[in-house]
């Protein structure tokens, strides 16, 4: 079957915020209010932050507000990969902070059991299996490489190296060549049930919500903050900036994040044969070892996720709605399906959509504070943000509290990325950098001088 041919009665339109049991949205904010908190931003950062607030003390008075609805964003759109890895993956992390990696993963795998815990305490139904994730190599490079990262990962965690035969055991394509198995850092769930669960879980804590409510300018007002909304202001002592991939109120923070556009697509349900013939029993999440790589899962009721690939910048750092589809990008998806599975042929696509991300240079969330230290804000999770949001909530708290913890104190949390160059060269440099990796991938994962030069700069980096 031509790969577009499969695409043709897929909508628009993420899967995940098709679910029936999607709530409705609370109404806007509407004239002045007061509260001791107010977190800016209804994703999983700032869910997090609220309900975290509440737990830490429930006295407090906490208040968010969403510019649209609660899920509406990345937290809707994400394939549901929920890592412990706080610093986009093993090798990155070893890169840039070898010397807290131990204290590192140690905070990312006690961060994912308490997620897992609170999806417990509080009734959240988001389809949470503790499944794990494979790394398939697909190109004889990507094996020695995996090799290597193997040979790091051991010291961290459950971790098993597997060869091309026992790797297809577990999930049948027949361009597997081996892969490196994370057998308990990575959970798979529903997305837009987990944001939907914590909303629930802060609304019965006391926290008020109010969806439909753009922040459109904060201010320092006396001993606390002001935060202008379209009807109304919310003057607040503190204030948590979970806005991520949008524009920050903080303006000095702008330069050191970008959006990213990424797509996927949804099948159908697998029939109890296609699921044989591809197996994939352990229903671990996959990711392939190339700089431009895929991620893919099942759903519960047995739908593949298939994203990736292709990261698309638009000049000017630009978030648009007409942004979140590409059919280019859709055909291509389709295309690499079904080469990694060829058995499934004639099997469709019922949805196709894209999201931005929110990058920064080091592709791992960053902290920071202003006002005197009553504004918090985490950004740059680059797409491991399910699970990273969460520590960064309880960063965001450590600073606003103002008393040094474990996390304040690493150089992770105290030192900023590198920013991004203005445009021009921003648009330019990040064009070069992905030719460069579509270039290594295609020679045996080689890298050209540019991204040598990237790498010594501590800018090089995937998809």
């Amino acid at each position: 079957m031509d790969p577009v041919h499969a695409l043709r009665d897929a909508k628009p339109t993420p899967f995940w915020l098709e679910d029936p049991g999607r709530p409705q949205a609370n109404s806007a904010l509407t004239g002045d209010v007061r509260c001791d908190l107010l977190v800016v931003g209804g994703g999983y950062s700032g869910l997090w932050t609220a309900l975290i607030a509440k737990e830490r003390d429930p006295g407090c008075d906490v208040v968010l507000i969403e510019a649209q609805e609660i899920a509406w964003a990345a937290s809707g759109r994400n394939g549901g990969f929920c890592a412990a890895s706080l610093t986009h993956g093993l090798g990155n992390g070893f890169e840039r902070w070898p010397n807290e990696l131990a204290a590192l993963e140690q905070l990312g795998a006690r961060n994912l059991q308490s997620m897992e815990e609170a999806v417990t305490e509080y009734g959240i139904d988001c389809d949470w299996e503790r499944t794990g994730e494979l790394d398939v190599a697909t190109e004889p490079h990507q094996v020695e490489e995996l090799a290597e990262l193997y040979e790091l990962a051991k010291e961290y965690g459950d971790y098993e190296l597997l060869d091309a035969d026992a790797v297809r055991a577990q999930v049948n394509s027949p361009t597997y060549l081996g892969a490196l198995w994370d057998k308990d850092g990575v959970a798979m769930l529903h997305p837009a049930k987990l944001a939907w669960g914590l909303k629930q879980a802060c609304e019965r804590l006391g926290v008020r919500i109010y969806e439909h409510t753009r922040a459109t300018d904060i201010a320092e007002v006396g001993p606390g903050m002001a935060v202008r909304t379209p009807y109304g202001k919310v003057f607040a002592r503190r204030v948590a900036l979970g806005t991520n991939v949008f524009p920050s109120l903080v303006k000095r923070i702008r330069p050191y994040t970008v959006p990213v556009y990424d797509y996927a697509v949804m099948t159908e349900p697998l029939s109890a044969e296609q699921l044989a013939a591809i197996g994939w029993q352990g229903r671990q999440g996959i990711g392939d070892s190339a700089n431009q790589f895929h991620y893919y899962r099942l759903s519960a009721d047995n739908r593949i996720l298939w994203g990736g690939y292709d990261a698309i910048y638009h000049y000017g750092a630009k978030v648009r709605s007409e942004y979140d589809h590409r059919p280019q990008t859709y055909q291509t998806l389709a295309r690499h399906f079904f080469e990694t599975f060829p058995q499934l042929e004639g099997l469709r696509f019922t949805n196709a959509w894209g999201g931005a991300i929110d990058t920064c240079t080091r592709f791992s969330a960053f902290f920071d504070t202003a006002y005197h230290g009553k504004v918090a804000l985490a950004a740059g999770f680059t797409g491991l943000g399910v699970g990273a949001t969460r520590f960064g909530a309880e960063v965001m708290l450590d600073l606003l509290a103002g008393h040094p913890t474990e996390r304040t104190t690493l150089e992770m949390v105290r030192r900023k990325p590198l920013p991004f160059p203005p445009e021009p060269v921003r648009w330019a440099g990040i064009g070069i950098t992905k030719w460069s990796l579509d270039r290594a991938d295609r020679n045996g994962g080689r890298r050209n001088l540019w991204l040598k030069t990237m790498d010594t700069l501590g800018l090089g980096f995937d998809s």
